[in-house]
């Protein structure tokens, strides 16, 4: 299985994860500062900065999309309830 470095910018921690993991699965195991409320990418609370490394995510599906747009996001932010990590290594903190 492919692996990924998935780095939290905000604990200056790096962790190894398997491909296809969502962030905030990995964010709540190592302690990272990202919040949640809702997981179905609904709330937006979860919005976290990439700092580096985008093209390793998966895309934004079209709920994401509208949530990231209602949140006013930046062009680099993503829910972290929503994007997989694809490979690569990311870099990110809460938004």
């Amino acid at each position: 299985m492919a692996h990924a470095k998935l780095t939290f910018a905000d604990v200056a921690l790096t962790v190894n994860v398997p491909s296809g993991t969502r962030i905030i699965e990995i964010s709540e195991k190592v302690g990272a500062g990202i919040t949640y409320g809702c997981r179905e990418g609904e709330c937006g609370t979860c919005l976290t900065h990439v700092i580096e490394g985008g093209e390793n995510l998966s895309e934004p599906s079209v709920l994401e999309q509208r949530v990231l747009k209602e949140n006013l996001a930046g062009r680099n932010d993503r829910l972290a309830c929503q994007c997989q990590v694809l490979g690569g290594e990311i870099k990110v903190r809460p938004a």
